[in-house]
């Protein structure tokens, strides 16, 4: 118990700047910077390795007296801007990630000053984020009276969908009973190629691991429904309660889109709640050519995907789209009396968002999507989209094209698996032949591929939500693999 305050009352104590002319002064020089850098970014490498002196710089012990804010700054381009992940590179194609843009942000920026926690209350940004929940909904041709949430990723996204599928399908209190009154054991559906996130999500929601049936799939990557059927039919007669399907609208490996129509289809027959992870392949369905393929998303009891892959939001920002609002709601809202909404002041407002997910906290994450949809409007992305897409095609195309190269699977979608061949090598030999081109790719700064293992064959993995990329860097990524592949066949 602090008794002795009248010291601390007496100075009154703040964290704002004593100048705030050198903080405006910074700031500037701050926005200044970081849009040169953007604008000079395709100049720079892909990826540099950090320096020992940089990581041994960022194990100092917590600071105990106040340092100048200018050396600060200085520290940060020194020791943490050079050494960047990355995926603002225009050959950055690890995994799938979003590039950002520069409006994104200053939007952040701005969101940052207001500095709103958006989970209850009367104010603007409760607001923002109730548009741009519904702008999502209109993208996808959700429909209007589902109920949605902003989250960080889809990771979160899946964990929230799959706790309300398990709620509303057991018709249960689980919230109040737990699992322990479960009986049979519950059981999901996905494909093999189903993101780890999914499993993770099943393990959160207390139903674990063995929950969760891999259904193999065919020579496209895709889910086999046949398998699917037999699977379902075998749990059933066997006692168990089936309740959700995952579909993929794009799977982390491949790209693969599994049959949206057939999983509706049986999701249908057999009463089962049908998810569909669309991490970054539910915003293909604003390309026409990917339209109709995606159409059964729209009757999807729960949507996953995220904003800050193709739609190049600063990270971090995904939604999660509920068609039964009411179940939604279910699975989540609690009014402690400190919550209590009122009808006027501060405490008036819309529906608080924590009545729809786990977090009370909750950061400002709209403004970015609400200012950068009005930058460019959805035509925009959608032509954006479409452009990555026809690059993995044209990458495709020259894998295609070059004898020394090995196309994995096919192209459907923005992904591209690729390796580097040498006659009279064995598949073992490739393998490390692709591992070390790379690592050299990434270590030279040429570009950032990831990787996985298909058929036991080791793949460069191309995988393209960059708003930056352009033709030339994909020319330049097929000259340097022959390069390099060529050096280590020597």
């Amino acid at each position: 118990m602090i008794t002795n305050y009248s010291d601390t009352v007496i100075r009154n104590l703040t964290l704002d700047p004593e100048n705030w002319t050198e903080m405006r002064e910074l700031g500037h020089q701050m926005i200044d910077d970081i849009m040169d850098h953007l604008e000079q970014i395709r100049e720079q490498p892909s990826w540099r390795i950090m320096p020992d002196d940089a990581k041994l710089f960022l194990k100092k012990p917590v600071p105990q007296k106040p340092e100048d804010i200018k050396q600060i700054y200085q520290e940060f381009k020194q020791y943490i801007l050079p050494y960047n992940k990355g995926n603002i590179h225009p050959r950055f194609f690890a995994w799938v990630q979003g590039t950002g843009t520069p409006l994104g942000v200053l939007a952040e920026m701005l969101a940052a000053a207001m500095n709103p926690n958006v989970a209850i209350g009367e104010h603007a940004a409760m607001y923002v984020e109730l548009q741009v929940i519904d702008w999502c909904k209109q993208m996808l041709n959700y429909p209007a009276e589902a109920s949605g949430i902003l989250l960080s990723g889809a990771s979160m996204a899946n964990v929230t969908a799959l706790t309300v599928a398990r709620d509303h399908q057991l018709r249960l209190s689980i919230r109040q009973k737990g699992l322990r009154k479960v009986e049979p054991e519950l059981v999901l559906y996905c494909s093999a190629e189903t993101h780890s996130c999914v499993q993770k999500a099943v393990e959160l929601i207390g139903l674990g691991t063995e929950s969760i049936r891999k259904i193999g799939v065919d020579e496209d990557y895709k889910i086999r429904t046949d398998a699917l059927i037999a699977a379902i039919e075998k749990d059933l007669s066997e006692g168990f309660t089936p309740f959700c399907i995952v579909g993929n609208a794009g799977t982390v490996n491949t790209g693969a889109i599994d049959p949206m129509d057939d999983l509706l289809a049986i999701s249908k027959k057999y009463s089962l709640w049908l998810h569909i992870d669309g991490a970054f392949g539910a915003l293909a369905k604003l390309v026409p050519e990917y339209e109709a393929q995606l159409k059964s998303i729209e009757q999807a009891d729960s949507l996953a995907f995220d904003l800050h892959k193709w739609m190049y939001m600063p990270y971090e920002i995904a939604c999660v789209l509920i068609r039964n609002a009411a179940a939604h709601r279910n699975s989540f809202a609690i009014t402690p009396s400190y919550l209590e909404p009122e009808t006027r002041g501060l405490a008036g407002g819309p529906e608080p968002f924590n009545n729809y997910g786990p977090e009370l906290s909750r950061g400002f994450k709209s403004l970015k999507v609400w200012m950068s949809l009005k930058e460019h409007g959805l035509e925009k992305y959608a032509a954006m989209i479409r452009q990555n897409i026809a690059q993995a095609f044209y990458f495709g195309d020259l894998v295609q094209k070059e004898g020394q190269l090995e196309l994995l699977t096919p192209v459907t979608l923005n992904i591209v698996c690729y390796r580097y061949t040498r006659e009279g090598l064995t598949d073992e030999s490739l393998n490390k032949i692709n591992k070390e081109i790379l690592i050299r790719l990434q270590e030279q700064g040429i570009a950032s591929p990831s990787s996985t293992v298909l058929q036991g064959k080791y793949a460069i993995r191309v995988a393209i939500t960059n708003q930056r990329s352009r033709q030339s860097d994909f020319d330049l990524l097929i000259i340097e693999t022959l390069r390099i592949g060529n050096e280590l066949s020597l």
